[in-house]
């Protein structure tokens, strides 16, 4: 699935941060899961509501997402289904980066696309073109709350991301990294036949500035680490 950029908290745009280790651990810890784990799996559904009604709504979507529907047109798989076989796929590239995935990567990559096909077996496309617009912009705010809670839970980057932070630690800048994948795979859905739009625009430009927003105030601080990592 499309990604928001984490801002704050250990998962930063410019790789691992000083104690990212301990702090991984300590925030993985069974009685941090307790309180993580929820408020991961509620920021997971919102994520995969939120692209879900940008997808009945038809005016766009973002990057990634033009990629899943892409395939997902041409080979009959539903979207979050396709989105679920990328991420894996994408998952797959942390090994030679040497990235470590935390629970909510792993359920970022599931959780969301299961989301999304539960979610348009009931909701469709309206005929209204105003009804569809406000689908359209409630997706990026839907996604970019959702962004904050799962991110916010410290419990691992989405695959995407990891990679992102796997590059930039290596001396690859972040920023251009992230530009040319998510030009390329927003060339690649669009040949593919996916949905490029006045959607993709508000999610590309909306985004950042709404996870700026909801992600200090839904973040929980981290774990105090056992060492210094």
């Amino acid at each position: 699935m499309t990604e928001a950029t984490p801002g704050a908290g250990p998962f930063q745009v410019g790789g691992a941060p000083r104690g990212y280790t301990a702090i991984r651990r300590a925030n993985h810890r069974r009685e941090e899961l307790r309180r993580r784990l929820p408020r991961l799996l509620f920021g997971l559904v919102l994520c995969g509501l939120g692209i879900a009604s940008m997808v009945a709504a038809d005016l766009g979507l973002g990057p990634w997402d033009v990629l899943h529907q892409g395939l997902s047109r041409l080979s009959g798989i539903p979207i979050g289904t396709v989105g679920i076989l990328v991420g894996l796929v994408v998952l797959g590239l942390w090994l030679p980066l040497r990235e470590r995935p935390g629970v909510g990567t792993v359920l970022n990559v599931l959780v969301i696309g299961i989301v999304i096909d539960l979610t348009l077996l009931v909701l469709h496309t309206p005929g209204s073109l105003w009804l569809r617009t406000l689908m359209m912009l409630a997706g990026p705010l839907l996604f970019a709350i959702g962004s904050g809670f799962y991110i916010g839970a410290g419990l691992g980057p989405g695959p995407r991301d990891g990679v992102m932070t796997g590059l930039a630690r290596r001396g690859v800048p972040v920023g251009v990294a992230r530009a040319a994948i998510e030009v390329s795979v927003l060339l690649a859905g669009w040949l593919l036949g996916g949905t490029v739009g006045a959607g993709t625009l508000v999610f590309a430009f909306g985004i950042g500035p709404l996870v700026h927003l909801f992600l200090p105030r839904l973040s929980l601080a981290d774990a105090l680490a056992d060492t210094d990592g």
